[in-house]
């Protein structure tokens, strides 16, 4: 749980400095937005998470 309340916050500074940066419209981010409910009621939506969770396992495990 506390690995995708990281990504939200990560997605969402992102997403501020798209708008503010380079230009994102905030039409375009409330587009994203409702792309990324859509995509959490979809069928994909376990695969997406499965997905992601390996890749920050991966990350995770990492050694530098």
């Amino acid at each position: 749980m506390a690995l995708s309340i990281s990504v939200v916050l990560l997605l969402v500074i992102i997403v501020v400095l798209l708008v503010r940066k380079s230009g994102l419209k905030g039409g375009h981010a409330f587009v994203c937005m409702l792309l990324g409910f859509y995509l959490a009621s979809s069928s994909i939506a376990p695969t997406i998470k499965q997905l992601t969770t390996n890749v920050a396992g991966m990350l995770g495990g990492i050694k530098f």
